[in-house]
């Protein structure tokens, strides 16, 4: 008789680390930072609908939102990590370091999704949900699984996913689809190419040595800041379609045209910069998340407060904490 079977397996029991101490590596796995611009950008869609949201269900559409994109992270840190330990940016993340097991990363990920989906569905109402289980299928299934690893417009058509949240809080205000959520889709999804190309040029290295087909590693430096500044150009003239429309005012005007030329200026400096020289690209990615978050703010300040305070205050708490 084995005597020791009982007394080993209570031993590896006590070795694991308390949930609790473990909390912050699954809060990493949902990807913080771009959870705060998910909700900040599903707010501004919830904002400028023309339905007014209950402020409870507003907040709770809010959070569900938050929980979704943070689903969506999670199941890609979970189906990513063989490349992610290949890769000097993602290296230190919980799954490749062995702080969270892949099957838990997994089990996190889909739970984490239909608690979502679910809350957003009986917060608001079922095309709402629906929207957040395509982003966060389209996130997982199209861009992580397929179109990742397989072609170097991974960014382009995978940036969809990144684009519906404003649609989404359009959506669990309205009910439905309009054309304003679509302008403000667009901009994202025009957005999206030149930040994250304008990150990969300074890690080329790392996306070939993980075998990621990114435009810098396939097409090479000068075809990628081309890409950058062509997407560059078509995202100024679309910026400016919310006041063509009238769904925004002088405030988000002057922040489009005057964020929209500094934008187009410094892809084209990169475009002129030489082959070592790794400050235009980093230059240009860390203007484009100031451009998008004030372009956003500028067009939540010109909505003229029809979003209930407490909407508004509880959504700047989830983005600080979740942010920081």
């Amino acid at each position: 008789m084995n005597t020791t079977a009982i007394p080993v397996s209570r031993l590896r029991l006590a070795s694991r680390p308390r949930l609790a101490a473990r909390l912050p590596q699954f809060i990493t796995l949902m990807k913080p930072r771009v959870m705060a611009l998910a909700v900040f950008t599903a707010l501004v869609g919830l904002m400028v609908a023309p339905a007014r949201p209950d402020a409870f269900l507003g907040f709770v559409a809010i959070l569900a939102i938050a929980a979704g994109a943070g689903a969506a992270g999670v199941l890609n840190m979970w189906y990513d990590a063989d490349i992610d330990g290949l890769m000097t940016r993602t290296a230190m993340r919980p799954v490749p370091r062995g702080h969270v097991t892949q099957r838990e990363a997994l089990v996190f990920g889909l739970v984490l999704a239909v608690v979502s989906v679910t809350a957003l569905g009986l917060a608001s109402n079922p095309t709402a949900a629906a929207l957040l289980a395509f982003a966060i299928f389209f996130y997982v299934a199209v861009y992580t699984m397929w179109l990742k690893r397989s072609t170097p417009q991974n960014i382009v058509i995978g940036g969809a996913a990144g684009a519906l949240p404003p649609v989404i809080g359009w959506a669990a205000a309205t009910g439905d689809i309009g054309l304003a959520p679509t302008i403000l889709f667009l901009i994202i999804f025009l957005w999206t190419p030149p930040h994250f190309w304008a990150l990969s040029l300074n890690r080329a290295d790392e996306y070939a040595r993980a075998g990621v087909p990114m435009l810098p590693v396939v097409a090479g430096r000068a075809e990628t800041t081309r890409q950058i500044l062509i997407y560059s150009i078509l995202l100024f003239p679309i910026s400016l379609l919310p006041c063509a429309l009238g769904l925004a005012g002088v405030i988000y005007g002057v922040a489009a045209v005057t964020g929209g030329a500094l934008f187009v200026g410094l892809a084209l400096r990169l475009r002129r910069a030489g082959e070592f020289d790794r400050r235009a690209a980093h230059r240009l990615f860390g203007f484009s998340i100031l451009y998008l978050f004030v372009l956003f703010a500028a067009l939540l300040i010109d909505s003229g407060g029809k979003t209930p305070p407490i909407v508004v205050a509880s959504t700047s708490i989830i983005v600080t904490l979740i942010g920081a």
